[in-house]
């Protein structure tokens, strides 16, 4: 029976979200049609327009990437990198890395994956990556030297070479074909051809409505069994398609109702309908949980000045933000950790201000000292993504507690996404402050954290700081050689990063997904994947 049998058994109150979600799925082609027995239909927490994994370090756009290409190393659960498209050999200097491509590496259009195609992939890269960035300063050269082996060639040591080619998230080292890697990494790719296990069908992509990705006859999984992003990725169905549903309970309603088989984030106010429901798992797939906080811009007044932005985090606190976000304590922590907590390398250092936080009286003094004109703060807050519009909300209200004047400004994540690109002053569509959300693999180690760059306009990610003792630490970092003094210094970095208020760490949560008793074999790992899963009929 369709949806749109069942909307009549809902309490009134839900028949208007019925209608809707009819309409959605018709509109997407879903609900025109018998099922499939071999296709899962799944509700991601946004809509997906940019397209170009090294462009942006959306998650959306990184779960697409995942999708269609491959890497060179994958990372398991120990957080190791493990061999994925390539083996590698590190001479007894550790200077010079020898990789070795698999046998059975095809591109979408048939073409073989060459050496040449994974050194082109890796600088367009190295360009974008805050960690690349750092790596390749210290790369002598990065060539093929033959069709399936290249080298890279360090002029110093760098401890981190292969944690950073591994790492699931940020900017992964997806590799497509040379003729698209030569794209400058200023511009947006416009062939998606990959060698992964799926294959994206641009015929059916429609922004905002759906996006569908069919198995990829030709790839050839590695042996070893999945684990995170490493080992056998095996497609045992035809096609996953991606379902926009920007209502919350429309989503639901459609998980609950088998319409839909996959929800990525549920809500937490929503999560006894769901749990309540036999047809149903809840479970989190993600158990080192995200990371959210505050991202303030450098280049616009008034965050122009440190003790604007050291007011700023003395106005916020981890506990009204968490209850905003969730709400629940089986879910959410507060943590001062840059790096996560319970990772190797957490560390409280420096983070009291934020952890004793609000402290609305004392942001008061600290904005008079530093003269504080009352310049607005252009605060962005995309609506239609449930884990990160609760934030904005809550930081105004405590940010005008404290003294400051806010402009909050509601839109989607994919028009946020867009504009938190733009150097320009607010009055030229820049903006002042947003809040985003890492999963904890990609900040546990400043090398990886892609917020803990001090490369300024040119380097650095959106808010670009300019923080050359910042990068010089995390040199030292790179080049330390025993995993006591990197934990030394991983400390030093954050108590630095908190003084400066490169970023401002707002807690950590969980967020569960709501599977179909259907699906079988979802993987538990901070990137929602496809492969591994079965439908039953």
């Amino acid at each position: 029976m369709s949806f749109i049998a069942k909307a009549s058994a809902f309490h009134p109150r839900h028949l208007l979200r019925a209608t809707l979600l009819a309409s959605t799925l018709l509109g997407a082609g879903l609900a025109a049609s018998p099922l499939q027995a071999q296709e899962i239909r799944a509700v991601m927490h946004s809509g997906i327009r940019v397209l170009d994994p090294v462009i942006t370090t959306a998650h959306i756009t990184r779960n697409h990437g995942y999708m269609i290409y491959d890497t060179l190393l994958g990372m398991d659960e120990n957080l190791e990198p493990q061999p994925q498209m390539a083996d590698w050999q590190v001479s007894d200097d550790g200077l010079t890395y020898t990789f070795t491509l698999r046998d059975g590496l095809v591109f979408h259009d048939g073409a073989p994956v060459t050496a040449a195609d994974a050194v082109a992939s890796l600088k367009r890269w190295g360009e974008r990556d805050g960690g690349a960035q750092m790596m390749f300063r210290s790369i002598e050269s990065l060539e093929a030297t033959g069709d399936k082996t290249f080298e890279l060639k360090l002029s110093e040591p760098f401890s981190t070479v292969l944690q950073l080619l591994a790492k699931p998230s940020g900017l992964p080292t997806f590799i497509m074909p040379a003729r698209v890697a030569e794209t400058p990494s200023s511009e947006s790719i416009t062939d998606y051809t990959g060698s992964g296990p799926f294959v994206f069908d641009e015929s059916q992509f429609e922004p905002g409505v759906r996006a569908v990705y069919t198995k990829n006859e030709a790839y050839v999984p590695r042996d070893e069994p999945p684990s995170w992003t490493a080992g056998g990725k095996v497609v045992n169905v035809d096609q996953v398609t991606w379902v926009v549903m920007p209502d919350a309970m429309t989503a639901v309603n459609a998980v609950g109702s088998g319409e839909i088989d996959f929800m990525e984030q549920t809500p937490y106010d929503l999560l006894p309908l769901l749990e309540a429901n036999p047809e149903l798992t809840v479970e989190v797939l993600s158990p080192l949980g995200y990371q959210t906080m505050a991202r303030l811009n450098w280049l616009n007044p008034p965050f122009d000045k440190v003790e604007i932005r050291r007011a700023a985090m003395a106005a916020l606190g981890q506990d009204p933000i968490l209850a905003a976000l969730v709400g629940n304590p089986q879910y959410q922590e507060k943590c001062g950790s840059m790096y996560g907590c319970g990772t190797p390398l957490a560390t409280d250092a420096g983070s009291e201000l934020i952890m004793n936080g609000p402290q609305p009286e004392e942001a008061k003094r600290m904005l008079e000292e530093a003269g504080y004109d009352g310049t607005p703060i252009v605060l962005m807050q995309p609506t239609d993504v449930p884990s990160i519009a609760p934030q904005p909300v809550v930081a105004a209200q405590l940010l005008r507690q404290a003294g400051f004047t806010v402009d909050l400004q509601p839109m989607d994540w994919q028009t946020l996404v867009t504009r938190r690109a733009s150097q320009a002053p607010v009055s030229e569509g820049g903006w002042n402050m947003f809040f985003t959300n890492w999963i904890i693999p990609e900040v546990w180690s400043p090398i990886n954290n892609p917020m803990l760059n001090g490369g300024g306009k040119e380097g650095a990610w959106f808010g670009w700081p300019d923080d050359p003792k910042l990068d010089e630490m995390r040199a030292n970092f790179a080049a330390a050689e025993s995993e006591e003094e990197r934990k030394t210094i991983a400390a030093d970095i954050q108590a630095h990063a908190y003084e400066v208020v490169n970023y401002i760490p707002v807690g950590e949560y969980k967020i569960p997904s709501a599977l179909s008793n259907k699906l079988t074999g979802m993987l538990e790992m901070p990137v929602p994947v496809f492969w591994a899963v079965e439908k039953a009929e």
